[in-house]
């Protein structure tokens, strides 16, 4: 199938769909111990019509320094463009792909595919459906949950290698 990929991790990708990303630490940024407490029924980062105002805005998805067992919140609204590489949106398929370092979940407009959203293994690539009959000016919200791993002896940095939209038509 013919497509499209527009990367989210620069300026012109996050132009065309009108985004920015932002970013905060912990599973419920702002909040003691990163928000991580017993049975936690779920971070509210990951909703739709979370207020993200506060958090800091960053221009690439590189490296945060992390220390020990610790979360990463991304996130960035998109909205679809008219034409995507001389091509009309309207109709398309259009899917998020993104690899997490080290362990990460993809929530889209509060919800997230258990089957193809949730962690699936160490630095594994991901990818969601978005919309499956896309229109120019639809809007979602793209949450990203990062974890540092192993969860038994966490190092190094939390950061995402890569997050693309694929705009996929049918035709030439």
């Amino acid at each position: 199938m013919p497509r499209a990929t527009v990367y989210l991790g620069d300026s012109s990708g996050q132009a065309l769909v009108k985004g920015t990303w932002k970013f905060a630490r912990g599973y419920v940024p702002g909040q003691p111990n990163e928000g991580l407490v017993e049975q936690a029924e779920g971070s509210p980062a990951r909703l739709a019509d979370y207020d993200d105002s506060g958090w800091e805005t960053c221009h690439d998805l590189t490296g945060r320094m992390s220390h020990g067992f610790s979360f990463m919140w991304y996130r960035i609204n998109v909205t679809f463009p008219e034409q995507v590489d001389g091509h009309p949106v309207n109709g398309m398929r259009v899917q998020f792909e993104t690899c997490i370092d080290d362990y990460g979940e993809i929530w889209v407009d509060g919800e997230c595919n258990r089957d193809r959203g949730a962690i699936q293994g160490f630095n594994v690539p991901q990818r969601v459906l978005i919309s499956g009959n896309a229109a120019p000016g639809e809007q979602h919200t793209i949450a990203l949950l990062a974890a540092n791993g192993p969860l038994a002896a966490p190092g190094g940095t939390v950061f995402v290698r890569y997050a693309n939209l694929g705009f996929e038509w049918t035709g030439a």
